[in-house]
């Protein structure tokens, strides 16, 4: 899969969800199609989504188009050849440049067999992948949706995911309970309503705001008036 992909989704997914939810299906008709670009390989998707780890999307950017001009293709081969120290220099925290050598010598190695995870169901699949240094759940959710196309990832450790719901449904917090109520609502079709919840929370929807955000200015107002 090359670099230009997107996300592949269609009527199909789109139509399922605007039958299982009526204010998605208008947000869904409000905002249209949406092109996602996709990671190249499960690898290279891995170390794309380690490099992020707390920072910006934008300096995730800028730390990844470094990373390939200096290594070319980013497999394992690339990566060992260059070393920790190598990575680091590019822009990265040297812990995260540790924590992708560990990863390609794990494959390189046979420890971590990538076609395996492939073929694994999502369960599985986000177990395997957090159990590499630096993986957790979250990230090995947005692995699975962004370097295997997943179909069905809805994640609760997704801020914008939850931000989404707030401002669609005009929540002020988002529970656990909730966000399984809505997950059950949009299986098998999870990844493609967190494209649009994340578009949402992005504000491509310029009159949908934060019922948190609402909240957070009523606690201070009433704060300044005890004070």
């Amino acid at each position: 899969m090359s670099g230009a992909a997107y996300f592949r989704y269609g009527e199909k997914e789109t139509d399922y969800l605007k039958s299982r939810d009526k204010r998605l299906s208008q947000i869904i008709d409000r905002i249209g199609p949406i092109r996602r670009p996709v990671d190249g390989d499960l690898f290279s998707s891995a170390a794309r989504h380690i490099v992020g780890q707390q920072i910006s999307t934008k300096a995730q950017q800028t730390v990844w188009a470094r990373m390939r001009g200096a290594l070319g293709e980013v497999n394992e081969r690339t990566v060992l050849a260059a070393g920790a120290g190598a990575l680091q220099a590019l822009g990265m925290t040297f812990k995260k440049a540790e924590y992708i050598a560990d990863f390609a010598a794990r494959v390189r190695s046979g420890a971590f067999d990538l076609d395996a995870v492939e073929r694994m169901p999502d369960a599985e699949a986000i177990a395997a992948l957090s159990s590499l240094k630096g993986i957790g759940v979250w990230t090995a959710e947005m692995i699975l949706l962004f370097g295997l196309q997943r179909l069905d990832i809805f994640s609760f450790g997704d801020l914008a995911v939850r931000r989404g719901l707030r401002m669609v449904y005009r929540h002020r917090e988002i529970g656990r309970e909730r966000f399984e109520r809505y997950r059950r609502r949009f299986s098998p079709c999870g990844s493609v309503a967190s494209l649009y919840l994340w578009a949402v929370a992005g504000g491509a929807i310029a009159d949908l705001s934060d019922p948190a955000a609402a909240k957070k200015r009523e606690r201070s107002h009433t704060k300044n008036q005890e004070d």
